[in-house]
């Protein structure tokens, strides 16, 4: 494709899942060719390849306001939930910026938390430029929340919001769907679900059910996330080479619902339990905590890694474990599960969200009944007496070099860019 410029749009530069899967996908449209610029509104790495609304104090200032008013006057209206809610009643204008007039799509990610709200979406539309929206949560098409577990009231225009303090018939979830609604009246966009799950969520919302949508999966850094051999991953972390290695991506806490811990703490204490097991050859590896003194009693040796910032050395730590496990109870297209897949680690995990768009059942990986830590555990026990675990970690790798390589999603959303400036009026 000649002279495309794709200007992408996130809240933050790489922090969180969106934010990588943004990055990522620019990574692999310019290895393609494509002319692709990520524009956040608030930098706090210093990628140089990562421009920002936010470069002096003001705009600055400006934007930690936002971002701070956005997140704090929202626990004022919702309940003790971890699940998140956004109100956004803060943003930012952008249409004059100068990258966006210049580009011939632009392509909108994770934009909460003061950055754009239904008013400055909505004023997009001036730009008169294709716009596609990449949906990594289920906020665009809710009265606020980002993760929904069973709730359905996205169906109609939300209101009686399960998570907030004060809930009824016209309240904040209602005003804020009519919000969107009528943004939404006012803007062309074209919507893409990274999963099957989400696609289905969409077509299933009040707001957004009948516009245009697309499946492209999120991708990820092939020549980075590769398989090692894992005794020798293991020697690395200082691990037993015999020892068959659990690894999670998160720091345990009880009171966190979405990641469903408490099913894992459930599934590890049945596994131990049965005979068949020998507990001393399980070790637990948990990356990504910050306070392993707050963490449950596991019954296992268990090692925590701490936070790792570096890629290549976290691609070692997933190539060093035998199962990822993660009892997620709802998410989109997590990039820990494709991040193991693509070191050739199987994955176990409940059968929801996008998972099981990347894990197939004794193929790559086990899904897990919904909320049953008991298969949970028959999925960690299934991988542990296979007698062929290395055809396992191959199709892991095989999936992710066929459905997600980062030229094939480049490719994808290459093809989709080049749809939508045909269908422009000439």
């Amino acid at each position: 494709m000649v002279d495309l410029k794709v200007v992408h749009l996130n809240t933050y530069d790489g922090n969180g899942g969106a934010g990588r899967a943004c990055l990522r996908l620019s990574d692999a449209l310019k290895a393609n060719g494509v002319d692709s610029k990520v524009l956040v509104y608030y930098k706090f790495g210093q990628n140089p390849k990562i421009d920002t609304f936010s470069k002096n104090i003001f705009t600055k200032a400006r934007a930690i306001f936002n971002i701070m008013a956005e997140r704090y006057l929202a626990k004022l209206f919702v309940k003790a939930v971890k699940t998140p809610f956004s109100l956004q009643w803060f943003g930012k204008s952008i249409v004059n910026h100068p990258e966006l007039k210049s580009a011939d799509i632009i392509h909108l990610h994770w934009v909460n938390h003061g950055f754009l709200s239904p008013k400055f979406l909505a004023e997009l539309d001036e730009l008169e430029k294709p716009i596609v929206w990449t949906f990594h949560d289920s906020n665009a098409f809710t009265g606020g929340c980002h993760v929904r577990y069973s709730c359905e009231h996205f169906h109609r225009q939300c209101g009686d919001c399960p998570i907030l303090r004060l809930s009824g018939k016209n309240d904040i979830s209602h005003k804020n769907w009519l919000r969107k609604q009528k943004a939404y009246s006012e803007l062309n966009f074209h919507i893409v679900a990274p999963s099957n799950w989400m696609a289905n969520s969409v077509k299933q919302s009040s707001l957004l059910g009948v516009r245009k949508i697309s499946v492209i999966p999120n991708t990820l850094e092939i020549d980075v996330f590769k398989p090692y051999v894992k005794a020798e991953a293991k020697k690395i972390l200082k691990i037993p080479a015999h020892h068959f290695v659990l690894m999670s991506g998160f720091m345990p806490s009880k009171n966190d619902k979405h990641k469903g811990t408490q099913y894992l703490i459930d599934a590890l204490n049945e596994l131990a339990a049965r005979p068949e097991i020998p507990n001393e050859q399980i070790e637990l590896v948990i990356f990504g905590n910050k306070d392993e003194k707050n963490a449950p009693d596991f019954p296992f040796k268990t090692t925590f890694l701490g936070h790792v910032s570096k890629d290549d050395h976290l691609a070692k730590c997933y190539a060093a474990a035998d199962a990822f496990i993660t009892p997620s109870l709802e998410d989109n297209l997590p990039n820990t599960v494709m991040e193991s897949l693509a070191c050739a680690t199987p994955v176990i995990a409940f059968k929801t969200g996008g998972i099981p768009d990347m894990v197939i059942h004794l193929k790559n990986g086990y899904l897990a009944n919904y909320e049953s830590a008991t298969d949970l555990a028959d999925g960690i026990e299934w991988l542990f007496l296979h007698e062929d675990k290395e055809a396992v970690q191959k199709e892991a790798r095989r999936t992710i070099l066929n459905h997600f390589a980062p030229a094939l999603i480049a490719d994808e959303h290459e093809e989709l860019y080049q749809s939508l400036l045909n269908a422009l009026p000439q």
